[in-house]
This record gives structure tokens, sequence and C-alpha cells, in this order.
């Protein structure tokens, strides 16, 4: 077992807390979208397919700038939520699970799209002509058809979060025990004399969840994919 630090446990356990929050609040909004972009069309529609992966072709910073602009406690957005609801975002760990979202949020929902995309729609309409409404339909046929797609675009976006850094550093900066996650206490530490061995025990323990989100990605697809497609 690794022998790591308080700081570096910290680090860790502040990650996977950061990307958890950052996958569990986007998902709604990512099936959300992936089924408006793949089942309607609409003026506008390319703009906000284009808006919805922007963050994969800017650089982070920039993401993490212009969420400071917004979200920062004398932004507009930033100062509404702080005032009425007291939830601050800049230079706190929920900052971190909002930026972490923001870039992951692309990775998510291509594949919920991609999957909303490829399902029979006779196999809805067949429940609707049984009489299931709308929402029904969606929930019982839709996405448990859709499953696999949505699997993947939470490994992707819970492992994008994982990794995040330059959205991060903008948008909270790099506190101890409050936004420093695995991939800024790495920075920090190959900045310092000394610090090669310590971060060296981070990469792999940041390797090691990447594999494991993989391999159990691979697993619930393979059940999903068994369960409602009986392949």
């Amino acid at each position: 077992m690794l022998d790591l630090t308080p700081a570096e446990w910290t680090a860790v356990a502040l990650s996977l807390r950061i990307a958890v929050v950052a996958t569990a609040c986007a998902l709604p909004f990512g099936i959300a979208i992936g089924w408006l972009l793949a089942r309607t069309n609409f003026w506008g529609k390319s703009v906000l397919d284009g808006i919805v992966f922007l963050p994969l072709v800017m650089p982070p910073v920039v993401t993490g700038y212009l969420l400071l602009i917004w979200f920062g406690r004398k932004a507009p957005i930033g100062a509404f939520l702080d005032s009425h609801f007291g939830i601050v975002f800049s230079f706190r760990w929920t900052g971190a699970a909002l930026a972490c979202g923001v870039m992951g949020f692309p990775l998510m929902v291509r594949p919920i799209r991609l999957a909303l995309e490829a399902i029979d729609r006779k196999l809805e309409d067949a429940a609707a002509t049984l009489g299931a409404n709308r929402r029904w339909v969606f929930l019982t046929v839709t996405l448990p058809l859709a499953l696999p797609g949505v699997i993947a675009g939470v490994v992707l976006c819970f492992a994008r979060a994982l990794g995040e850094f330059g959205a991060t550093i903008t948008f909270v900066s790099n506190i101890p025990g409050e936004t420093q996650t695995i991939s800024s206490l790495i920075y920090t530490l190959t900045q310092v004399p000394g610090g090669d061995a310590a971060a060296g025990r981070l990469v792999l323990i940041a390797i090691v969840l990447a594999f494991a989100a993989l391999f159990a990605s691979e697993w619930l697809a393979r059940r999903a994919s068994v369960r409602f497609h009986g392949e």
C-alpha cells in the first residue's frame, strides 16, 4: 500500500468528491441536452451544439476565467446565488465541482446523444400505442435502451473531472484542503525540491483510478447490453 501523507490523502479524497458531485450534477442536464440534440430540430440547434462542445476546443484556462467572471462572488450570477441561496463557487470546492462538470459535460453528452439516435423509434411507438405517455415511454423504454451510452458518458465525465486542472486552478485556485485536487497537488510537488517521489505516488493513484473507472464502465455497459438488448 502506498504510504501517503495526510495532505496527499486529502487531495485524493477531495478529487473523488469533486468528480462524483460534478458528474452527478451534470447527468440530468447531459441526458436532457443529449435528447434535445438527438430528437428535435429547432432554430439554433447548431449553436447549442457548438456551445456544448466549446469547452473541448477552448483552452481550459479560458473556461476557468469565464466561470470566474460569471460565478465569482461579485459577478452577476455568483452574487445572486450568494445573496439569495448562500451558494459560493469561487475559491471553494463547489466551484471546482462546477468547473469539472463544465469540462466533462461535452464528453457526457456525446455518447448519450449517439445512443439515443441509435434507438429504434418503433419500440417507443409500440409502447405509446399501448397507452403509455411520453414521459413513461422515455423512462421505461428510451432511457434503458440508451443506458450503455449513459454509462459511457458518466464515466468519461467522471474521468475528465478527476483529471481536470486548468479550469479549476484558474477559477478556484490551489488551496490545500479546499480546492487542491490530485492534479493541482502534483503540479505543486513538481515545483518544490524533493517532491518527485510524492508526485509519482499521486500519478500512480490517478492512473489506478482512471483504469478502475474504465473497467467499471465496460462491465456496467456489458451488463446493460445483456439486460436490455440481449447481447
